[in-house]
């Protein structure tokens, strides 16, 4: 076998007394999985494939590797998340790339060769997107995946450059964000102190704090305030149980199947928020009724197992319409409420990046000290203020 850079000329057919068709030369190039890797030049003029032949020769010595034409589109995006991603990346991630990758990108340029990918490849990802009444910030997130791995494509030599940044964008919509305004938050709180594990969606609005946080909240973590350090979300299965694929570096505790405990994806989520009333008697109230479960969660279901996080998205759906509000109010928008009613009870800014762990609508800057929680516990109090519930005070938390 021919060490890299070596290459052959050959007359096709072999056979003189046979009419030419073309030249051809070969070009060993570097393995990245073992098999052998070859880049074919074909020229009717056998000067210039000795001179592109040069060329290429130059190029693969500058850039230790050049793209060869073997690979589709789609068995780069397979090698992609399977070799790189998925050992650098946090597993939501990586499972929205494969979404995206999945349901946008393959059906519209998979079977074309890698190195052939062009700037109206990219449109056509765009367009067909658009075409199935999606909004142009699904598009512009498949064009960022394709664009990451693209980047790596041309870092591995699989092709000469990156055709996503040939080209513009989608520009994201503008989002639509609904919110529920005090009086329809006060119902809905009110609600949810009906129902046995109702108290979650008052945790929810009265914290501001993410799906995850909330369903991956323990009982160890809540005293005078509440450590919101671990974040319940699902992962992958693999042939190991409670063993996920994760980078080496990844924080996590394994709750069953495929949920898992994980820390915030950064330094600024992980915070700890003081607990005044109305929800310290909520939740005091909360566990005097809820039974416990094996995982000293505080939110779990009857048979103690925890809530799912994609289940629990469609359950506030109906929580909504059953306290008779008609607003298209996500999960996740009820950290939007959250962040009003911090304004509308006239706390700082800073305070109100602190307490949510990153801005919402604007931005805002939290910072960690310990002579911060005086600020942060009286934040918390003026914006309890808007509250009045009928709860019923039970001995302390923890007491």
């Amino acid at each position: 076998m021919r060490g890299k850079g070596e290459g052959a000329i050959l007359r096709v057919p072999a056979d003189k007394t046979k009419p030419l068709k073309f030249w051809e030369a070969r070009l060993e190039l570097p393995s990245h999985d073992g098999t052998r890797r070859r880049k074919v030049i074909r020229r009717k003029n056998k000067t210039e494939l000795v001179a592109e032949l040069t060329r290429m020769r130059g190029d693969l010595e500058h850039r230790g590797d050049l793209p060869t034409s073997t690979q589709s589109t789609e068995q780069w995006f397979a090698y992609w998340l399977e070799t790189v991603v998925a050992k650098e990346v946090r597993p939501n991630t990586l499972d929205q790339y494969r979404r995206t990758i999945r349901n946008h990108v393959i059906p519209a340029i998979g079977k074309v060769k890698i190195d052939k990918l062009s700037p109206t490849h990219m449109r056509r990802v765009h367009e067909t997107i658009i075409e199935k009444g999606l909004s142009p910030t699904t598009a512009a997130l498949a064009h960022r995946t394709m664009s990451a791995s693209f980047k790596i494509a041309v870092r591995e030599g699989r092709i000469g450059r990156n055709p996503a940044e040939l080209v513009n964008a989608p520009r994201k919509a503008k989002p639509k964000l609904e919110a529920l305004d005090l009086p329809e938050a006060v119902r809905m709180i009110e609600h949810s102190l009906t129902y046995p594990m109702g108290a979650r969606w008052a945790t929810f609005l009265l914290t501001g704090a993410r799906r995850g946080e909330i369903l991956g909240l323990e009982w160890d973590r809540v005293t005078d305030q509440l450590d919101l350090s671990w974040q319940l979300i699902r992962i992958k299965l693999t042939d190991t149980d409670g063993v996920p694929d994760v980078p080496a570096d990844y924080e996590y505790r394994h709750l069953t199947g495929g949920l898992y405990l994980t820390r915030p994806k950064s330094d600024k989520g992980w915070r700890i928020i003081p607990l005044v009333d109305p929800l310290r008697a909520i939740l005091e109230r909360h566990r005097e009724t809820s039974p416990p479960n094996p995982y000293g969660l505080v939110f779990a279901r009857p048979n103690g197992r925890p809530y799912a996080p994609d289940v629990e998205s469609v359950a506030w759906r109906h929580a909504l319409t059953a306290a008779g509000i008609d607003k298209d109010v996500r999960l996740h928008d009820a950290r939007h409420t959250t962040v009003d009613l911090l304004y509308e009870a006239g706390v700082p800014e800073d305070i109100i990046g602190e307490i949510i762990g990153h801005s919402v609508r604007t931005t805002t800057r939290g910072y960690k000290t310990p002579q911060n929680r005086a600020r942060l516990l009286a934040a918390m109090e003026q914006f309890s203020t808007q509250f009045t519930l009928p709860t019923t005070r039970t001995p302390e938390i923890g007491a």
